[in-house]
C-alpha cells in the first residue's frame, strides 16, 4: 500500500474511523502507517460533527454502533463527499447492508473475514482516492487553461477593436509582451487590459 499520497504530495491522506470497539480500530490503525491523519469516534453522531469540522479520504465504519447501525451515515458521506466509504458489517446482516449501499459506491465486507482483508480493501480504497484526485487535479487544469484563453482572446480583442491590430499581430504582440518580460501569456494579457 502506499504509504502516502505519492501522486499529489501536496496532498495529506486523512481517515475516519466509526466504530466503539477499540480491537477493531487498532487493527485498522495497524493498516495505516502513511495516514496523516486519523480521527476515530465512537458513534454516527460524533461522527457526523467531525464529518462537518474536515473533508476525509476514507471512512470506515463497523456495523452496528451505539446509536444506528452505519449504512445511513455511509451513504450521506457517499452522497455529500468524495471520500472512499467501507463498512465491516457483522455475517447476520452482510448481505442487506451490501444490498443497500453497494450502488452508491460504498464497500462492505463481513466482519468475520475483515482481519484478512483490511489491508487489501485500505489499497484498493486509496487506489479510488488516487483516481479521484487525478480528476481533480485534470479538472483545475482544464478550469486554469480556459481562463487564460478566456484572458488572451479578450486582450486580443482589445488589441483588435481599440489599437487596429489584426488578430496575427495581437497573438503575436501578446506573446512577444509574455517572452520580454518572462511572464506566461495570460499575464502579459492581463497587463494589456489593465493599460
Amino acid at each position: 500500500m502506499p504509504r502516502n499520497n505519492q501522486e499529489f504530495p501536496g496532498h495529506a491522506w486523512s481517515i475516519l474511523i466509526v466504530s466503539d470497539s477499540p480491537r477493531f480500530d487498532a487493527v485498522v490503525k495497524k493498516s495505516l502507517k502513511g495516514f496523516i491523519t486519523i480521527d476515530a469516534r465512537k458513534s454516527c453522531a460524533l461522527a457526523r460533527r467531525c464529518i462537518l469540522e474536515r473533508d476525509y479520504d476514507i471512512v470506515v465504519i463497523r456495523s452496528p454502533l451505539s446509536d444506528e447501525r452505519g449504512e445511513e451515515l455511509a451513504l450521506d458521506i457517499a452522497g455529500r463527499s468524495s471520500a472512499s466509504v467501507l463498512i465491516v458489517a457483522p455475517q447476520d446482516y452482510f448481505e442487506d447492508v451490501a444490498e443497500m449501499v453497494t450502488d452508491s459506491g460504498i464497500f462492505v465486507i463481513a466482519e468475520a473475514s475483515f482481519i484478512a482483508f483490511i489491508d487489501k480493501a485500505i489499497r484498493y480504497l486509496v487506489a479510488i482516492q488516487n483516481r479521484i484526485y487525478r480528476f481533480k487535479y485534470q479538472a483545475a487544469r482544464a478550469l486554469e487553461n480556459a481562463e487564460e484563453i478566456r484572458v488572451v482572446s479578450k486582450a486580443k480583442l482589445y488589441l483588435i477593436e481599440k489599437k487596429g491590430m489584426s488578430e496575427d499581430e495581437a497573438h503575436r504582440f501578446i506573446g512577444q509582451t509574455a517572452m520580454n518580460n518572462g511572464i506566461s501569456r495570460r499575464q502579459a494579457a492581463e497587463r494589456i487590459l489593465e493599460e
